[in-house]
């Protein structure tokens, strides 16, 4: 019964930050149907289902989009929605027939959500890409990384989940928000590119001040310091550092020992090379359960680096339940939480037309008109 219960979306199936949205807004208790194709695709997705957890909380139909029929259907089904996310390339939903002015002319309160990695226009709009490169052009990339070594690409989270998935997420919901006052719906061209730069946004201002030197792996947050970084201990694990504030990093000189002796200021950026190797000394002593014992619930601004099958053997992240297990695979639990409207996994995965004739039923699609998509081979029950 999450905030969003009674929005009504359809996914256009695809990969990466528009499934990623798409589950955000399910597990805040949309209702989503998520129309994939029915020749199955190679959609980088795992051949289990279970496995494909950006697809959990909604149901899935399978239909052609190569027919009238199966055309037609989406159509009725963007009749009756708040909502549709699509993910591919500029115009191809134009060339199915499921462009934005089609669906906005028969649903004029629709929001049209569109994910691109850059954007709906521009020099390189029609390009391929993919998370690195979007990242690359937004500036960010450039700015991660340790000193001498190249830009170092944090996974797809910044480009593709943080940039892309999220944004597109927040701006369908306060489109439709809007669109409840206004009666009138938009279209929403979210690129990962210009999400990933806003991501960035105080380090621009750094960048602008001359705080950030423009050198990777040199500044405070980069790991050009000693007092934010990772440091490996005597067991071959790593333990995290982020003591920026004086108070902070007084306690991290007293639990290492070096509150005694006679160091440089704190932001002498000269001395940072030095206090990193012996800070490195210092963590590579003990085992990260010591280090742990000695810093954690403290003020210095630590954890422990977990790796995914760690963590929901932490005591904090099973205190809180922040990790659940669906079908006996461990993924992350809906966030942010609720005092009222609990957001929730509404379904495990759904195998690519796994729900096709109740889906279609529940959106008011009658057993012969069922009967007759699958016998145009419109539509496909998995």
């Amino acid at each position: 019964m999450g905030p969003l219960k009674g929005v009504k979306i359809v996914e256009l199936a695809g990969i990466g930050p528009a499934p990623f949205c798409a589950m955000l807004l399910a597990d805040m208790g949309a209702e989503i149907i998520r129309v994939d194709r029915v020749a199955e695709a190679d959609l980088g997705i795992a051949t289990d289902r279970r496995y494909s957890v950006l697809n959990r909380s909604r149901r899935s139909i399978a239909v052609d989009l190569k027919t009238p029929e199966g055309v037609a259907t989406v159509l009725r089904l963007i009749d009756q929605a708040d909502a549709v996310i699509e993910g591919f390339r500029p115009g191809v939903t134009e060339r199915l027939g499921l462009g934005p002015d089609v669906c906005l002319e028969r649903n004029p309160k629709l929001v049209y959500g569109r994910m691109t990695g850059f954007g709906q226009d521009g020099a390189v709009a029609h390009a391929a890409g993919h998370d690195i490169n979007y990242i690359a052009l937004s500036g960010t990339l450039h700015a991660i990384g340790q000193n001498g070594a190249p830009p170092t690409p944090p996974l797809n989270l910044v480009g593709d989940f943080g940039g892309g998935g999220m944004f597109l997420a927040f701006g369908v919901v306060s489109a439709v928000l809007e669109a409840r006052g206004s009666g009138k719906g938009q279209v929403i061209d979210c690129a990962m590119a210009e999400g990933a730069a806003y991501l960035a946004t105080s380090a621009f201002g750094w960048h602008a001040s001359g705080y950030w030197n423009g050198e990777r792996g040199t500044n405070i947050v980069d790991t050009g310091s000693h007092f934010y970084n990772t440091y490996e201990t005597s067991d071959g694990k790593w333990i995290s550092i982020g003591s920026i504030e004086r108070k902070f990093y007084r306690e991290l000189l007293e639990k290492t020992g070096l509150d005694n002796e006679e160091l440089p200021e704190q932001m002498d950026r000269t001395s940072w090379p030095a206090m990193k190797e012996r800070m490195a000394a210092i963590f590579k002593s003990k085992t990260r359960d010591e280090w742990c014992q000695i810093m954690e619930g403290t003020d210095i601004c630590f954890a422990p680096v977990l790796s995914f099958g760690e963590v929901n053997e932490h005591a904090h992240n099973k205190g809180r339940e922040s990790f659940i297990e669906v079908e006996g695979v461990l993924q992350p639990a809906p966030t942010p939480r609720f005092s009222r409207t609990a957001p929730e996994v509404q379904r495990p995965p759904s195998d690519p037309g796994g729900d096709t004739r109740d889906a279609l039923a529940d959106w008011g699609f009658a057993e012969d008109e069922i009967a007759a998509l699958e016998s145009a081979k419109a539509v496909q029950q998995a």
